[in-house]
């Protein structure tokens, strides 16, 4: 536990600069890195690291499109690239899989479309949603939706957890850390919104940041969820061990690239997108 929270802070500490800088090409360096750490794991734990003519180019991909994401000033329009860029990643894996000579199934190919989409689509949804109307603030709900859920809900559950969530895709999970981990996540945007509106000038709705809340605390328990029945169905107890405590990139940023996804397309509707702040 301890090993934890200490890593824990660690990554809290390093967070810091990403803020300070994150209107920079160093946030996009960070999180293209990440990107890229997160298919190594995820690509090692589906067995396809070693498929040098399919790991290589989800590689490239990992790294070229958070990068972009600023750099030709797509915004919240990044939809089209990633459209394009996907659409030919998808083309490439399953023609590699009918002239692999049965070595590479369709499904294997699909298993590896998706996962590396997943992951490059919410890394780089941070990016996007920090190019966007007030994003340097907005980008901020990811981390807030994340790990004050994912600290709430460990603290609740170590303490007062009796009740298992989904044992069979996460043991430890209980029904009482994800009312817990719920509660943070609430309390944390309300804090945020008032924090906003008395020093930094802005005009939260608080009922909306309240909904987001409640909604994306879902929405990172579901990314951890499914970021755990990928390593569970590959028998993996962690996709690595990077991070002490923690596991690899992927185990602790499973929440975080779910909940950026749908963060980014929430801030798509404009209702959302024009009165939150």
């Amino acid at each position: 536990m301890l090993t934890r929270v200490i890593s824990g802070a660690v990554m809290v500490l390093l967070l810091v600069p990403c803020i300070i800088f994150s209107d920079t090409i160093a946030l996009d360096i960070i999180i293209s890195a990440l990107s890229l750490m997160a298919c190594y794991e995820m690509l090692g734990c589906i067995k396809y690291r070693n498929v040098w003519a399919i790991s290589v180019p989800a590689y490239i991909i990992s790294v070229f499109l958070p990068l972009t994401v600023r750099v030709l000033d797509l915004k919240m329009s990044m939809s089209n690239l990633v459209v394009v860029v996907f659409v030919a990643f998808m083309f490439y894996i399953l023609s590699y899989s009918v002239f692999s000579h049965g070595k590479h199934s369709p499904m294997n190919a699909s298993t590896v479309f998706v996962m590396i989409f997943y992951i490059i689509f919410g890394f780089s949804s941070i990016i996007a949603i920090r190019e966007s109307a007030n994003g340097q603030y907005l980008f901020l709900l990811v981390f807030i939706s994340a790990w004050v859920s994912d600290t709430g809900a460990y603290f609740a559950g170590v303490f007062f957890g009796k009740h298992k969530l989904i044992p069979d895709v996460s043991p430890k999970k209980t029904v009482e850390g994800a009312v817990g981990g719920l509660l943070c996540c609430l309390l944390g945007f309300i804090v945020f919104g008032v924090v906003l509106e008395r020093f930094f000038n802005c005009d939260p709705c608080y009922i909306l940041l309240a909904v987001m809340g409640v909604l994306l605390c879902i929405i990172s328990i579901c990314g951890d969820l499914i970021a755990s029945l990928v390593k569970r169905n590959y028998e993996l107890k962690d996709y690595g061990n990077l991070i002490p405590g923690h596991g690899g990139i992927m185990d602790r940023f499973d929440s975080i690239i779910a909940t950026a996804s749908i963060l980014y397309l929430l801030l798509n509707i404009p209702f959302i997108a024009n009165n939150i702040l």
